[in-house]
């Protein structure tokens, strides 16, 4: 049965979840967002075209990357709110450079059924357990240096090398404006996922640049210490 754009039941913002799959191992790369249009530039192009809820604009997979996604085929689910995307990548799905955006493993051990505060709302629930957030960075930083000195084939960490400085400037640029845009907004989620790309684009800056998390740090102590002073 053909796909039909009249058959998918767009929620009342206009969109459809849309979960893309390597059609040849139906790895699952990324979780996205279409509208009609996008999806009808889908269709036609068969290319993925997505709507950025953050910026309210479309957008194509790969334009400024290169890692493109050629369209093999399109499924809707029995409920008709759902789209599978089956696609050819032409490189890492995930702007980190990761070729699926789901690469990062939950614990099981975070859904003890044993643990009686797993489903409570005190502090030590799930959602409230503390993050090292500190670890995470300094091994994206790591990942970042790593492609730098590979320069591997397929990576938009590559890409942005490659193109240089300003290329890495604009992004940066860009992801600020996306951050505030997003913080205008109600959206938690889409906050938390911009201020992670403007991370990430701040994080290839350091690399370029060969400032160390180390600088930071040392940085941000001497701010404290004088702030100390004054107090």
């Amino acid at each position: 049965m053909m796909l039909r754009i009249e058959d998918v039941k767009f929620d009342e913002r206009g969109l459809v979840p849309a979960i893309v799959q390597d059609a040849k191992t139906l790895e699952v790369l990324m979780l996205a967002y279409m509208n009609a249009e996008s999806l009808r530039r889908t269709l036609e192009e068969r290319e993925t075209w997505f709507w950025s809820r953050s910026r309210s604009e479309l957008w194509h997979k790969g334009e400024t990357s290169g890692n493109t996604q050629r369209l093999l085929e399109v499924r809707l689910d029995c409920d008709g709110d759902a789209i599978v995307a089956l696609v050819e990548p032409a490189g890492p799905s995930c702007h980190t450079g990761a070729r699926s955006c789901f690469y990062r493993q939950v614990d099981p051990g975070l859904f003890n059924a044993s643990d009686e505060n797993t489903c409570g709302g005190s502090p030590s629930a799930v959602g409230d357990k503390p993050h090292d957030l500190g670890a995470l960075l300094r091994e994206l930083y790591a990942l970042i240096e790593d492609r730098r000195a590979r320069m591997p084939e397929g990576s938009y960490t590559t890409y942005l090398f490659r193109e240089g400085i300003d290329k890495i400037l604009k992004k940066v640029g860009e992801e600020s404006a996306e951050t505030i845009i997003a913080a205008k907004n109600e959206d938690a989620l889409a906050l938390a996922a911009e201020v992670s790309d403007l991370i990430y684009h701040l994080m290839v800056l350091l690399v370029e640049r060969r400032v160390a998390l180390g600088d930071i740090y040392d940085e941000l102590a001497r701010r404290r210490e004088r702030r100390g002073e004054r107090e």
